[in-house]
């Protein structure tokens, strides 16, 4: 692998946005960021009048550009890599929605094999964002709060046996994290089993009370899915699980940033309530995200998508068609700062899937996953495992040697 120097971009570190800086970049890996100008490097990309993010990581995201998480081979999957890729994003989890046990059984099947052929791709180049793991969204949810999601495939967790007909990802590293809601039957018992496995727990689609949520806290479950959607409102005699998660520093939230899902006042209070350090973005997007307005068959239903709202036959919302780079756009326009966004779509994420000593922030050491954007919020350039991803407006390149 090359060495490579990304020269003249201002840099988001963890505690402060820099003035212009080079990063060394070698083996896939942060080496220096410096105010260094001439570095040895077999490659150079001169990123003048950009800024240089952590890459966007995904963790809950159904498609995109056609393909559905649920429905399709490792092709498709790599497919949505590319797409994710040219939005910024370096690291995702293709989230699935209840299912047989079969389809479960074959999406898991594509994730592996994509995991499997990343070793090859980052060898030669031109791959789109690393799958990390997988998502369930589900099936131990509330049918009161299923939201988009399919109830007859609904569950309960009574013997133990219900977890492991849900098929794991083979390959070593690979993150597994379910959405569920604790109030559902053994919700809790449910939860001690995912935490002694190493699953990361989210609470989600519930109407747990707080009583419930502290159990399910004790036990393991620190993170809140699409917090405020597909759970009750606020309410001054009946918290909830929106009353909580506000409460309580000890958990994270993620937000869909699309200003339909949440108002962006509302998002400007969670903001102000939460901070940017109890917040995470996720797009929840499904594979219509990319192909525009129109009529989509999706997980068995009729979704209509128009002004980048989608609906259901039910008039549920359906997930979003937005891009992680979509919502980074937003929060950027509420006032918050690049390294406010920095961390919550990069840093958050990995701290909660627990690879953060890996990637989420511009550190050495760190792989070089990074996403270059200009003054108007467009990517100029991804970098993913230190290998430039294409585009269709490179930056300007110079080879050395």
């Amino acid at each position: 692998m090359k060495t490579l120097a990304l020269k003249n971009a201002a840099v988001v570190l963890p505690d402060r946005k820099t003035a212009p800086l080079s990063v060394l970049i070698d083996e896939g890996r942060i080496v220096s960021v410096s105010d260094k100008k001439n570095l040895a490097a077999d490659q150079e990309l001169d990123l003048t009048g950009t800024t240089l993010f952590p890459g966007f990581i995904d963790v809950h995201i159904h498609g995109a550009a056609g393909v559905d998480a649920n429905d399709t081979d490792s092709a498709g999957l790599d497919k949505v890599a590319e797409f994710l890729a040219r939005n910024g994003v370096t690291a995702w989890l293709p989230t699935l929605v209840p299912d047989s046990e079969e389809n479960y059984r074959r999406s898991i099947s594509a994730i592996d094999e994509v995991r499997r052929q990343r070793v090859e791709q980052e060898q030669r180049g031109g791959f789109g964002a690393r799958v990390l793991g997988v998502h369930y969204e589900g099936p131990f949810v509330s049918e009161q709060h299923c939201g988009a999601l399919r109830s007859p495939f609904f569950r309960n967790f009574a013997t133990g046996e219900e977890l492991k007909s849900l098929p794991r990802l083979e390959q070593a590293g690979a993150i597994h994290l379910m959405t569920m809601a604790p109030e559902v039957e053994g919700g809790i018992a449910l939860i001690e089993a995912l935490a002694k496995q190493h699953w990361v727990v989210s609470i989600g689609h519930t109407r747990a009370s707080p009583a419930i949520l502290d159990q399910a806290l004790a036990a393991g479950a620190r993170h809140m899915t699409h917090f405020m959607n597909a759970m009750p409102p606020l309410h001054q005699r009946t918290p909830g699980p929106v009353g909580w998660g506000l409460l309580r520093d000890d958990v994270t939230c993620d937000v869909i940033a699309d200003g339909i899902h949440i108002d962006p006042l509302v998002l400007e209070l969670l903001l102000k309530l939460k901070g940017t350090a109890g917040l995470a973005l996720i797009s929840d997007s499904i594979m219509a995200a990319g192909l525009g307005d129109g009529e989509y068959q999706i997980w068995s239903e009729t979704i209509t998508v128009k002004d980048g709202h989608t609906s259901n036959a039910q008039g549920s919302i359906a997930g979003s068609v937005i891009s992680m780079l979509d919502a980074v756009r937003l929060i950027l326009s509420l006032g918050a700062s690049e390294v406010d966004v920095a961390r919550m779509a990069a840093t958050n994420p990995a701290r909660l899937l627990g690879i953060d000593d890996e990637c989420g922030s511009i550190a050495e050491g760190k792989r070089a996953d990074l996403v270059a954007l200009d003054q108007a919020g467009r990517v100029r350039m991804t970098i993913i495992g230190g290998e430039p991803h294409p585009l269709r407006d490179p930056i300007s390149e110079t080879q050395i040697n």
